[in-house]
């Protein structure tokens, strides 16, 4: 993968903005919860994806159907 997704949320802040948003994230949930939300948000969008292409599959399959 080549490509350079950038959220649209983010597609405005620079490195000072996302340092700062960084440290209050910091400040807010310590150093040992980060990870531990970064992990879960990993999950959730890795499940999302994988509900997507499931789908998408659905949908082929139901085009094909639909053709014979």
């Amino acid at each position: 993968m080549t490509e350079n997704f950038i959220p649209a949320f983010l597609g405005g802040l620079g490195g000072g903005e996302i340092f700062l948003i960084a440290v209050v994230l910091l400040l807010l949930f310590g150093g040992r919860k980060i990870p531990e939300l970064m992990r879960g948000l990993g999950k959730g969008i890795r499940e999302f994806k994988n509900a997507q292409s499931g789908m998408d599959e659905e949908e082929e399959k139901k085009k094909i159907d639909k053709e014979k």
